[in-house]
């Protein structure tokens, strides 16, 4: 919802602020015990996220890439338990807000915030102007409590805290069983199936190309396996969530030049997916993506692509839960 979508009167609610890109184990940790307090005290659970991310409308060339497309990210932010979800066009307008603007229109007056979670760092405001000691006081202002809460859990590497910076390092590295450690759940793109050259089913192994506006970030180059989810079935029909190998480049064999994200249905030549949309979940890179020297070189390490898929699948993680 946004603003204008909330009912008059709306509240007590229980409020938190964050961009929850990929809604993370850190995210869902404070996500899970604010909803948890505010049932004891028969509060609302709500939190405030923004679209697109504020770098990308004030410093777009600073801006991470995200990890998970906004239907992605509210299916997410909903699976916690959340009464509901406050999503905000960020806008240069909106960043032109004061502090105390902000928290009087959309916390006080919009949400009937009572408490508002936010981590030790937080900012808001023009200019970041606003901080913890600005929330403080203002909460003494207008009657609500601000508690503060760190996001998150440590989860290895050093006692490293879970992170969208650090899942986002990961996938760079194409390390996407490192990336479900923090997520909690397999990375996940989505997009719409589009008409490729075939090649693929050429070759014996007819691939879904996804066409552009993917969302989820795209990891490394590479072979991967994974599942693949249509979204316009139910999960519990047959096809509705699929084996898959995924692969992801430029086709070097062939010397390809625009990267690609395409995946192969183990076993399976008679679906028709063209024009569906559908999810792709990452569980594990099989290898990076090398050039050959002949097709046929080719064929036969995608035969063993495949059946390294189909094993680690059928012994692996199960199918993932649907957002």
């Amino acid at each position: 919802m946004d603003l204008d979508q909330v009912p008059p009167g709306f509240g007590p609610s229980v409020v938190t602020i964050g961009n929850f890109d990929g809604v993370h184990r850190g995210h869902r940790s404070v996500l899970t015990q604010m909803v948890a307090d505010a049932r004891a005290v028969g509060a609302a659970a709500v939190a405030v996220t923004f679209h697109p991310h504020p770098l990308q409308v004030h410093h777009p060339e600073r801006a991470p890439e995200l990890l998970t497309g906004v239907a992605d990210r509210l299916g997410l932010l909903a699976a916690t338990g959340l009464d509901g979800v406050l999503l905000q066009e960020y806008t240069l307008d909106f960043a032109r807000q004061t502090p105390e603007e902000f928290v009087r229109r959309y916390l006080v007056d919009g949400l009937g915030a009572r408490t508002v979670v936010v981590g030790r760092d937080v900012r808001f405001g023009w200019r970041n102007s606003g901080d913890l000691r600005t929330m403080t006081e203002l909460g003494e202002r207008f009657g609500f409590t601000v508690e503060v809460l760190d996001d998150a859990g440590a989860g290895g590497d050093g006692g490293r805290r879970w992170s969208s910076t650090w899942v986002r390092e990961l996938l760079g590295r194409g390390d996407v069983a490192g990336a479900a450690q923090i997520l909690g759940r397999p990375h996940a793109v989505r997009g719409v199936v589009v008409h490729g050259d075939a090649r693929g089913r050429d070759l014996g192994y007819p691939t879904a190309n996804l066409g552009p506006g993917i969302t989820g970030m795209v990891p490394a180059d590479g072979v991967y396996a994974g599942w693949m989810r249509r979204v316009d079935l139910p999960q519990e029909l047959a096809d509705g969530i699929l084996p898959a190998a995924v692969s992801i480049g430029t086709n070097p064999t062939f010397d390809g030049r625009g990267r690609r994200v395409e995946a192969y249905v183990l076993d399976r030549d008679d679906l028709d997916l063209y024009d569906e949309e559908v999810v792709l979940y990452l569980v594990e890179r099989l290898r990076p993506t090398v050039r050959f020297d002949s097709v046929t070189g080719l064929v036969e390490q995608m035969g063993r692509d495949v059946d390294r898929a189909r094993e680690l699948l059928r012994r692996g993680p199960g199918v993932p839960g649907v957002v």
